[in-house]
């Protein structure tokens, strides 16, 4: 804190905007990946048949996703762990916990043929989802003053 002592567990406002800008990011990637997944699917109108560098793009932009959100996660858990103490910490502790699980779910799904073809969909939605409560339910609150609107 400026001119202020640390406290353990406690992170700098440094820290908090660091997060918060690189959570900021994610929606933006997720939202990338979301077109790219339609375009691929051909479930965009008027868009041509994808090439195979929409698939590689969508492919590299998950990569930078995970790679952006990690460091985020990391920090997160290692410095407050799980918390249910409040509804705005219970909602975004366990959106994040949930992040990962469908992210390796998707993954899973996706080399698989034999699965009903509503279930990517829904992964990918869950993905989608999960970002955006975790953007809501921290950075936004963040940059917010600590508040959260419409809670």
């Amino acid at each position: 804190m400026p001119g202020g002592r640390r406290t353990p567990g406690r992170p700098a406002l440094g820290a908090l905007a660091l997060k918060s800008w690189l959570a900021t990011v994610t929606p933006g990637l997720a939202g990338v990946q979301l077109l790219l997944a339609l375009w691929l699917y051909r479930k965009l109108p008027f868009a041509p048949a994808p090439a195979r560098r929409v698939g590689v793009a969508h492919r590299l932009t998950g990569v930078v996703l995970i790679g952006v959100t990690i460091p985020v996660a990391v920090h997160c858990l290692n410095a407050y762990g799980v918390q249910l103490s409040s509804l705005r910490l219970a909602v975004h502790s366990l959106a994040g916990c949930f992040l990962y699980g469908a992210f390796a779910a998707k993954v899973l799904l996706v080399q698989s043929r034999r699965l009903p073809g509503w279930a990517l969909p829904v992964a990918g939605g869950a993905l989608v989802t999960a970002v955006v409560v975790l953007w809501y339910s921290a950075a936004l609150w963040y940059f917010n003053g600590f508040r959260l609107p419409h809670w």
